[in-house]
C-alpha cells in the first residue's frame, strides 16, 4: 500500500483538459479539499486523463458522520422498503449497462464485453440482496420451557466500509455493498486509485433508485485513508480484497480495534488436467481463464498442471495454436479479445516476472513482450506461455496477476492433487477430465474456496458466497450470499415469558428452562 499512487509517465494532451473526479459524501459531489491528488490514465494510450482528489483525515471524518448520522433512520426502515430501493437500483444498473461498462474500459482498459460480464456479475448480487427480507428472518421455538419462548434475529452492525481493488471496479464494490444496506447498515467506499470513475457513477444511480443521502458514501485515498478506515471507532466492519500482504495488514489492524474484517487475498489458481479430458475443450478454457481481462483476476488460472508428459506435449501445441491468434487491442476495439495492462508499473512487473522466469531455467514458448502490439503509448503485454515450471520458481509461488501462463508438468493425478494443495494460495482450483471418480476426489480432496469441474473459473453466482482458503482469505465469512449476511448482521437471541408463567420466590441456582 504505497502512500504515493502518482506515476511518471505520459501526460494528458493540452486540447484535452482533465477530468476531475470527486468523492461523493452525504448524497452529493464533493471535490477534494486535501489538496493531494494522483492521476487517474488511459491504459490504452498511457494518457493521463483525470485527476483523483486523495482525501486527508478530516474529509474522512466527513464521509463516516454522514454514514454514521443515516444509519439512525435507515436501520429502522423495514427490510422490505430496503429491498425496494435495491429494485430500482437494479433496474437502473440494468439501463446503463453499456454506460457503465464504458467507464470500466476506459479507466482499467478491459474490452467493454469484459467489462459488461463484470457489471452484470455485480448485478446478480444486487438481484440476490433484493431477497432480505426472507435473508433476515430468524429462528423461533415454542415452549422451551414452561410458558418460555425462544427466537432469534439479526440486525445490522452500523457504519461499514469497503476497499477495493483496481481490477474489478464495480463488481467487488457490488459484492459488499447491496447486502451491507439490505441488512440495514451504511456503507462507505474506498475504491482503488487507479480506475475510480464508476464508483461514483454507481453512487448517482443509488441516489436515483432512492436511497437517503448518507446511506452509500464514496471516499477516494491512499494508505492514510485505509488506515484511518482501520483505526475508525465508528467503523464496525471492513470488506478488503486485494493481495495478500495488504489482506493480512488489513486484517491484524482491523481485528486488532475490535472490527469484524473479511480480507481477500492473492490466489495462484491451478488447473489439473488429465490424460482423458477432452483437449480442444481444454485449451479453449485455459486461453480464456489465464488471459481474460489481461489474467488481472483473482480467479484466473495461472497454472495448468498436466498429468503425464504426452497430455503436456499436446496441451502445449494447442495453447500456442490458440493464444497465438489472440487479438490484443484497445478495450473498445470490437476485435479486441485483451486489452492492455492497468498502468505501465504494473505493466513492468509482469515484464520483470517474464524475465525472472527465462532466467530461472522455465522454457518460454510464448514471449509477450515480442508480441506484436498496439503502438501509442498504451499498456499492452501479449499473452505468454511457460512450459516446465517447478514447484520452487518464483513465477510458481508467487502471483504474477498478468497474461503469463506456467505449465508445470506431473507425473499423476496424486502429485498433481499435492502440487495443488502444498501452494500457500487456495483460492480457487479447477480439474477437467471425463472420470467422475477422479473429479470427486478432487472435489473432495482439494484445498481451495472455490472449485471447478471441467468449469476454468468456479466463480459462485451470488446466492453462494465467494472466499478461498488458506492465504487467500483472512477471517471467518466469504462474501456475498448467505455468508454476506451473516458478516453484516449481529445475531441476537431473545428468551421470553410472562408474569402469569413466573414462578413466585428467589431462586439462586443456574437458570434451567424444563
Amino acid at each position: 500500500m504505497s502512500s504515493s499512487v502518482i506515476e511518471a509517465g505520459p501526460k494528458a494532451d493540452s486540447k484535452q483538459p482533465l477530468r476531475e473526479i470527486t468523492h461523493w459524501i452525504n448524497g452529493q459531489k464533493v471535490s477534494g479539499a486535501s489538496g493531494q491528488f494522483a492521476d487517474v490514465y488511459n491504459p490504452a494510450t498511457g494518457m493521463v486523463q483525470a485527476r483523483l482528489p486523495l482525501a486527508d483525515l478530516q474529509e474522512l471524518e466527513r464521509a463516516v458522520a454522514s454514514s454514521a448520522a443515516a444509519f439512525e433512520s435507515w436501520s429502522e426502515q423495514p427490510p422490505l422498503r430496503r429491498a425496494r430501493v435495491l429494485f430500482k437500483f437494479r433496474e437502473l444498473l440494468e439501463a446503463h449497462l453499456d454506460e457503465l461498462a464504458a467507464i470500466i474500459t476506459s479507466e482499467h482498459g478491459k474490452v467493454l464485453s469484459d467489462a459488461k460480464g463484470e457489471v452484470t456479475r455485480g448485478l446478480e448480487v444486487v438481484e440476490f440482496a433484493t431477497g432480505i427480507p426472507q435473508l433476515l428472518k430468524g429462528e423461533f421455538s415454542e415452549k422451551v420451557g414452561s410458558s418460555i419462548d425462544s427466537w432469534s434475529m439479526r440486525q445490522p452492525l452500523g457504519v461499514v466500509a469497503g476497499i477495493t481493488p483496481f481490477n474489478f471496479p464495480a463488481m467487488v464494490p457490488m459484492w459488499m455493498f447491496p447486502v451491507a444496506i439490505a441488512c440495514g447498515n451504511t456503507f462507505l467506499l474506498k475504491p482503488s486509485e487507479r480506475d475510480p470513475g464508476v464508483s461514483i457513477r454507481i453512487a448517482e444511480l443509488l441516489k436515483e433508485a432512492g436511497l437517503p443521502d448518507g446511506v452509500f458514501n464514496v471516499i477516494h485515498g491512499d494508505k492514510t485513508i485505509v488506515d484511518g478506515i482501520l483505526d475508525h471507532s465508528s467503523i464496525k466492519a471492513v470488506s478488503f480484497v486485494g493481495s495478500t500482504p495488504i489482506a493480512e495488514y488489513v486484517y491484524r489492524r482491523g481485528t486488532l480495534n475490535g472490527k469484524r474484517v473479511q480480507a481477500l487475498g492473492g490466489a495462484k489458481n491451478h488447473m489439473i488436467v488429465m490424460p482423458d479430458a477432452d483437449m480442444d475443450q481444454v485449451a479453449d478454457a485455459l486461453v480464456g481463464a489465464a488471459y481474460g481481462s489481461a489474467g488481472e483476476r483473482c480467479m484466473a488460472i495461472s497454472v495448468a498442471v498436466a498429468v503425464g508428459n504426452q497430455t503436456a506435449d499436446i496441451l502445449k501445441q494447442k495453447l500456442e495454436e490458440r493464444t497465438t491468434k489472440l487479438v490484443v487491442a484497445e478495450g473498445t476495439d470490437p476485435k479486441s479479445e485483451m486489452g492492455p495492462l492497468v498502468t505501465g508499473v504494473h505493466l513492468n512487473k509482469v515484464k520483470g516476472y517474464i524475465e525472472t522466469g527465462v532466467q530461472e531455467g522455465a522454457e518460454l514458448s510464448l514471449d509477450g513482450r515480442k508480441s506484436e502490439l498496439p503502438q501509442g503509448g498504451g499498456f499492452f503485454l501479449g499473452p505468454s506461455l511457460f512450459d516446465h515450471v517447478k514447484p520452487e520458481m518464483k513465477i510458481y509461488k508467487e502471483e504474477i496477476f498478468g497474461p503469463v501462463l506456467g505449465i508445470v508438468r506431473a507425473r499423476d493425478f496424486d502429485t498433481a492433487l499435492k502440487l495443488v494443495n502444498d501452494h500457500e494460495f487456495g483460492n480457487g482450483a479447477a480439474i477437467f477430465t471425463r472420470d467422475g471418480d477422479t473429479a470427486r476426489t478432487f472435489a473432495h480432496n482439494v484445498k481451495a474456496g472455490m472449485v471447478g469441474v471441467n468449469v476454468p473459473i468456479p466463480v459462485p453466482m451470488a446466492f453462494h458466497s465467494f472466499g478461498g482458503w488458506k492465504r487467500s482469505l483472512f477471517g471467518d465469512h466469504a462474501m456475498h450470499g448467505p455468508e454476506g449476511v451473516r458478516f453484516y448482521t449481529l445475531i441476537k437471541t431473545v428468551t421470553a415469558r410472562w408474569p402469569t408463567g413466573i414462578r413466585a420466590g428467589v431462586d439462586t441456582t443456574m437458570p434451567t428452562l424444563g
